[in-house]
């Protein structure tokens, strides 16, 4: 699965953006996509996840601010990101995780979004 990340770009605090991932493939019945952020020097920690059946699970620092979602028909997810802060400010990863079995053994595979950097200004 490849995937195209968009909608970045320069905010001021308050503001909103709406960020992109669309996918070269099928979303239908992936149930593990999500949202990650990497800010200066830090870790990248996980923002939004979103299954297939659209349960939704956020980090604290982002609930009541940002909604993930995914539109099936177009093989993309979204990130809703309103009030922003300067602490948001990161290069925002989406990313799909699939699982596979081979015999009694399940596979992991993750796929990454090239990041798309939010700047939000103070």
């Amino acid at each position: 699965v490849q995937l195209q990340a968009s909608g970045g770009g320069l905010v001021q605090a308050g503001g909103s953006l709406r960020l992109s991932c669309a996918a070269s493939e099928s979303i239908f019945s992936i149930d593990d996509m999500g949202w990650y952020r990497q800010g200066p020097g830090k870790e990248r920690e996980l923002v939004a996840r979103i299954t297939s059946a659209g349960s939704t699970n956020y980090a604290d620092s982002v609930k009541g601010r940002f909604t993930i979602s995914r539109d099936n028909a177009k093989n993309t997810m979204y990130l809703q990101m309103n009030s922003l802060k300067p602490e948001d400010t990161a290069v925002y990863y989406c990313s799909v995780t699939l699982w596979t079995n081979k015999g009694w053994n399940r596979y992991r595979h993750d796929y990454w979004g090239q990041g798309t950097l939010v700047t939000v200004s103070s």
